[in-house]
């Protein structure tokens, strides 16, 4: 289990990073590249065709992604910065999205914090102890963690030179509240409860818990820009477990105290799963609100200020259907948001373990051929 300390070197040599374009589609000719395309997006500036990244891009579905599974765990492609780059890059190669974003997991703040994480034989992830008590977040140690996590810079800097200024580079982390879930349930779970009981029952001591996790998620995603990551996207997946009226109170005040310390620097992406309170979402001054699949995407965009951009939202069990189907449906969500200024495309939450490649190329196609 990771201590904190640099990752012993890994047995088997990582790969040679090949070049973005190898192997892959060829470079657009003329007009925006990949990273300007993306970033005028993120400013609701206009493009010549909506800029395309997917969340879970880089892994599971892959073949390539598979094969190096064989050889490390996930958390040696996790802490191994040429293996997290490979990685990231494998899906530019085989599809030419116009942003690439780190190979890396959001657990890896509660691990650099002090509460180790490891996955589970049944499945799902485990960490080493729950947060339950006071004590347990005196465990934890928040001066630690720009150290611990080094490995992430230097993934991003091998990642930053192989990309160069053509393709846009993204960063992440989840949100407090989404964090302190996993911490305070001691892992995945099927139903979270933890955090909303100690909400409940003990706020003055949960606002600890989300004050040191505030801290910490900006302290890694300043980490990640210093590197040259082009944005950064909070995840707030758990954020629809809380009613509207607590939303504010455990999950978008603090969103909007990370969005504001790093706003300066690069655009921010909310992704608030489940929330569809567009107006705490744009308080909390992302330039970009994710929005999953559940409603459409052009209602949302109407009712958003101008200037914030919105990424979405294709439904990803098509990526399991046929190239017809996900050729179709992109076709209907482009066209629904042709014309409007600040439309990043993405799914409406992350890739299928299970998605067929011919779907994925085909949605890249339908997105490049899109005017």
């Amino acid at each position: 289990m990771h201590t904190g300390n640099p990752p012993p070197a890994d047995p088997a040599p990582a790969p040679a990073i090949p070049p973005v374009n190898a192997g892959g589609p060829p470079a657009e000719g003329g007009g925006l590249n990949h990273r300007q395309r993306f970033l005028r997006a993120c400013h609701c500036q206009p493009v010549d065709r909506p800029p395309m990244w997917l969340m879970r891009q880089a892994g599971r579905a892959l073949p390539e992604y598979r094969a190096l599974k064989q050889r490390h765990s996930f958390l040696e492609l996790v802490r191994t910065p040429d293996l997290a780059a490979e990685v990231t890059l494998q899906p530019l190669r085989r599809f030419g999205f116009d942003a690439a974003i780190l190979f890396s997991d959001i657990l890896v703040i509660a691990e650099a914090l002090g509460q180790p994480y490891h996955f589970r034989d049944t499945g799902g992830i485990a960490m080493a102890f729950p947060l339950r008590t006071p004590a347990d977040l005196d465990r934890l140690t928040p001066n630690a963690l720009v150290e611990r996590l080094q490995y992430t810079a230097n993934a991003l800097r091998l990642i930053r030179q192989t990309l160069g200024e053509r393709t846009a580079l993204l960063g992440f982390s989840g949100s407090p509240w989404t964090l302190a879930n996993f911490m305070v349930e001691g892992g995945s779970a099927a139903r979270f409860s933890g955090a909303l009981d100690w909400l409940a029952t003990a706020p003055a001591t949960f606002e600890r818990l989300l004050e040191v996790l505030t801290q910490a998620v900006i302290d890694y995603l300043h980490l990640q820009i210093d590197q040259g990551v082009d944005a950064v996207q909070v995840f707030d997946t758990l954020g629809g477990l809380l009613p509207p009226d607590r939303f504010q109170a455990a999950s978008g005040r603090w969103l909007e105290r990370v969005v504001h310390s790093v706003a300066g620097r690069v655009p921010v992406i909310v992704f608030a799963k489940g929330v569809y309170q567009w107006e705490a979402l744009v308080q909390t001054g992302a330039r970009v609100v994710g929005v999953d699949w559940t409603v459409p995407l052009a209602e949302v965009r109407a009712r958003l200020p101008a200037s914030v951009a919105v990424q979405g939202n294709l439904d990803p069990d098509l990526l399991r259907t046929t190239p017809a189907q996900v050729q179709q449906a992109t076709r209907t969500l482009l066209t629904a948001m042709r014309g409007a200024r600040g439309h990043i495309f993405n799914l409406g939450h992350g890739v299928p373990a299970d998605a067929k490649l011919e779907n994925l190329a085909c949605l890249a196609d339908t997105v490049r051929g899109f005017s």
